[in-house]
């Protein structure tokens, strides 16, 4: 429930000197105004061309030449301020008046209004030296109501913004910075004066604003409320500096560390290739030593036995037991024919960098055929095989040979590590898993085993674990290149003593068929 309006306090000035004329100009005549329960009604005084008369006829208020007439009721004068220092006037008005007006005499309006005036010149003063401040400062300062109506703006602003001050001063804030006819909501850049508002305290944010020539200007704004008593917003203080110029050398910079980035990255790229290219010829340089080595043994075998068979033939007739002799050194011969046809294969597959000719593959046949190749082989090697091939496998994209090149090299290995143990058992298993699109194919042994500080180094060209002339250590590493280029991946488990198993996982279709891999720059990687 509200409380009756407060009654209004009707005013009449007698006197119409300047000082009246001052006092009219600088008081509030609008008592509607909040906080505001008394108005100026009258001015009286004989001169209708005096400086005050002529102020109260501007305004609208009642003129009268003599006092007695602020007497009559329809007036309602409640108080009659004196401003002439006649003391006739301020002693007939004592006698005169009705009880219910009061008198203000000329000597406590003088000191009231000195009073005002002294407080006014040091406000004047103060707003003087704020002002001077303020456009003393190069950041843009600005005064915003609740309305988003620019009140005040200081020099930086005026004159870095090209602006002149009719052209700010009373116009909406989204007029003057972004030249719109409504309130800032882009969501990228959302209003400081409504973040303000729902965070309840100061925000900070970058944003950006063409001048009145469309130049493109960046900024670094702080707005800061300031706060009535009830808890409402009266202003916001709008302070925001230019940093167009930091903005544009921060670009320049972020650009010239690209630019550098793009050159070193040119440089690490031609040494890299460099690199690559030493590393070429070292390995080359390496690997025509180690084929001179192993060929070399098993040609130096085959001539020795060629010589013999001849000085036996030389000799005179062949007996049984010569002949004998004669087929186990033909079946040497060969055993060494074909070591020297594995290691120039191995050869030609760890140096040959042509594309691969992909088309469907039956990856259970391609075990069957492997096995058979190496019928003989697994037999003489003592090695028992256990199959476990998964019947609902479909076919993968991918190139049969090299496949096949990589299961004999798998099957190969497992049976010298078999044949090192005094016979084993090899263990194929094949699973097509098809959340993952993918052939999975495992080769176990119960071989001697790896110990594990090899492993990582299993594809690396030239590392073998193999006693000196089994081999020069390229089987594995080209496996190991085939199968990434299926977009697929080889993982290891070893035990010494135990056994090896080799795992295989294999996509339907490669990653990239026509990605061209270079044999044996990869390192061991889990499936």
């Amino acid at each position: 429930m509200t409380g009756p309006e407060p009654s209004i306090i009707n005013v009449a000035i007698v006197g119409g000197n300047q000082c009246c004329r001052d006092v009219l100009e600088r008081t509030t005549l609008d008592f509607n105004e909040k906080g505001v329960n008394a108005r100026f009604k009258a001015v009286v005084d004989v001169d209708p061309e005096s400086p005050g008369i002529k102020m109260a006829r501007e305004s609208g208020l009642i003129t009268l030449s003599h006092y007695h007439d602020l007497y009559k009721p329809e007036y309602e004068i409640h108080l009659i301020i004196i401003i002439t220092p006649d003391e006739a006037i301020f002693e007939d008005i004592l006698k005169t008046r009705p009880p219910h007006i009061r008198i203000m005499s000329y000597q406590i309006f003088q000191l009231f209004w000195h009073t005002i005036r002294s407080e006014e010149r040091k406000l004047r003063g103060q707003n003087i030296e704020m002002k001077t401040i303020l456009d003393g400062i190069q950041d843009f300062i600005l005064v915003i109501t609740p309305e988003m109506e620019i009140v005040e703006a200081n020099d930086a602003f005026l004159s870095k913004m090209g602006y002149c001050r009719e052209e700010v001063i009373g116009k909406k804030c989204y007029e003057v910075y972004n030249h719109l006819d409504h309130p800032c909501n882009r969501p990228e850049e959302p209003c400081p004066l409504n973040e303000v508002i729902r965070n309840k305290r100061r925000v900070k944010q970058l944003r950006s604003r063409s001048n009145p020539k469309g130049v493109m200007r960046y900024f670094e704004a702080d707005i800061y409320p300031v706060w009535e008593k009830d808890g409402k917003i009266s202003k916001f203080i709008h302070i925001s500096r230019d940093i167009t110029k930091r903005k544009l050398e921060e670009e320049r910079i972020t650009r010239r560390l690209e630019q550098m980035v793009e050159e070193r990255t040119r440089q690490l790229k031609e040494t890299h290739e460099q690199l690559l290219h030493q590393d070429k010829m070292a390995s080359l340089g390496k690997l025509a030593a180690s084929v001179v080595h192993e060929i070399n043994n098993p040609i130096a075998g085959i001539l020795n036995l060629l010589m013999l068979i001849r000085r036996i033939n030389e000799e005179g007739p062949i007996t049984e037991k010569e002949r004998d002799q004669f087929k186990h050194y033909i079946n040497l011969m060969e055993t060494e024919t074909r070591r020297i046809s594995r290691i120039v294969s191995n050869l030609l597959s760890f140096s040959r960098q042509s594309k691969m000719e992909f088309r469907e593959v039956d990856v259970n046949h391609l075990v069957e055929t492997t096995l058979f190749i190496n019928a003989n082989l697994l037999k003489i090697k003592r090695v028992k095989v256990q199959k476990d091939l998964a019947t609902d496998i479909p076919k993968l994209v991918g190139s049969e040979d090299q496949l096949e090149q990589v299961f004999m090299n798998l099957v190969s290995n497992a049976a010298e590590a078999i044949d090192g143990a005094g016979g084993g058992t090899l263990s194929i298993e094949s699973r097509f898993e098809e959340a993952e699109g993918r052939i999975t194919v495992t080769f176990s042994d119960t071989g001697i085993g790896i110990p594990q500080e090899n492993i990582p180094r299993l594809f690396e060209p030239f590392f073998t674990t193999k006693k000196k002339g089994k081999g020069v250590g390229l089987g594995l590493s080209v496996a190991y290149g085939i199968v990434k280029e299926h977009g697929g991946c080889i993982q290891i488990d070893s035990e010494v003593g135990k056994g090896t198993r080799f795992t295989i996982q294999l996509p339907l279709k490669t990653a990239n068929p026509e990605k061209v891999t270079e044999y044996g720059k990869h390192q061991n990687s889990d499936c």
